[in-house]
């Protein structure tokens, strides 16, 4: 079986995220995207202590989809440095698990 992995970036804003997880889904780059409520960060950021409101993704995909979704979530970011974290799953439903695999294989562009 595929690794699958949970990816966690955040966004600035509500409309750059969901136009994020959009392009993710529609080009097989993920499986699911959640766009979680906003939430306050706080870190510091070219020496100064910097408190932002952002828009997590939770976006499923696998290790062999990885580069593909790196690629276009750093295009289509709007930070300089982007959040881009990717955890391993290490357990889960099996049948979702497949589901996953099954949604980010190579899409055939004839």
């Amino acid at each position: 079986m595929s690794e699958i992995l949970l990816v966690i970036s955040n966004f600035p804003d509500r409309a750059s995220a969901e136009l994020a997880a959009g392009v993710l889904i529609a080009d097989g780059d993920a499986a699911c995207v959640n766009v979680l409520a906003e939430c306050a960060s706080v870190y510091r950021w070219e020496g100064k202590v910097e408190h932002a409101s952002e828009v997590p993704l939770h976006i499923k995909t696998t290790r062999a989809a990885y580069p593909r979704l790196e690629s276009a979530l750093r295009e289509l970011h709007p930070y300089e440095l982007p959040e881009i974290i990717a955890v391993p799953v290490t357990a889960g439903l099996p049948a979702y698990l497949d589901w996953v695999v099954q949604e980010t294989q190579p899409r055939n562009t004839e």
